[in-house]
């Protein structure tokens, strides 16, 4: 069931199969068209490489901001769903493999939570060039939730690597 009023929700996005950067734009319009939520911003695309030790193809990766009224519950169990419509398999039992597309639930407006199924801000957000540079380009002001500025963090990390996408 929705809720009243709009949540600033940051979502990352990513891919590294099957044309990535059509991945990565196919997810942003199913990310528009998703209910009681709006689509207000998207970063540019950048090319990186992988994390971890599996060889793999270099990912593309950006960073949409909505404006919702789903619970945060409910926006990553929409999340899944429009991975798995397009084709994501998370039964592979692979950390950090290849996909088709990856949908994060980065940052639910100021929730902290840690749940079995839900870590709010991402966990891994501070160590993540490919997710700070995008979200700073959308969100300078953003203060992740116990975390702080977006800005601060992503001046502390590695900008290379990252390549934007045409």
């Amino acid at each position: 069931m929705a809720q009243a009023r709009w949540i600033p929700a940051y979502i990352g996005l990513g891919s590294n199969l099957d044309d990535p950067p059509a991945q990565v734009r196919s997810a942003l319009v199913a990310l528009s068209e998703l209910p009681d939520s709006r689509l207000v911003t998207q970063s540019t695309l950048v090319r990186n490489p992988p994390l971890g030790d599996v060889a793999q193809p270099e990912f593309v990766n950006a960073v949409a901001g909505l404006l919702t009224r789903l619970p945060a519950p409910e926006l990553l169990g929409r999340l899944l769903d429009l991975e798995a419509r397009q084709g994501r398999r998370r039964d592979t039992g692979l950390r950090w493999g290849a996909r088709r597309i990856d949908l994060d639930l980065l940052v639910y407006g100021d929730l902290c939570l840690n749940s079995d199924r839900l870590k709010l801000p991402h966990p891994g957000i501070a160590a993540r060039n490919f997710v700070l540079f995008p979200l700073l380009e959308i969100a300078p002001g953003l203060d992740i939730p116990g975390l702080g500025p977006v800005r601060r963090l992503a001046g502390a990390a590695d900008p290379s690597g990252l390549v934007p996408v045409g």
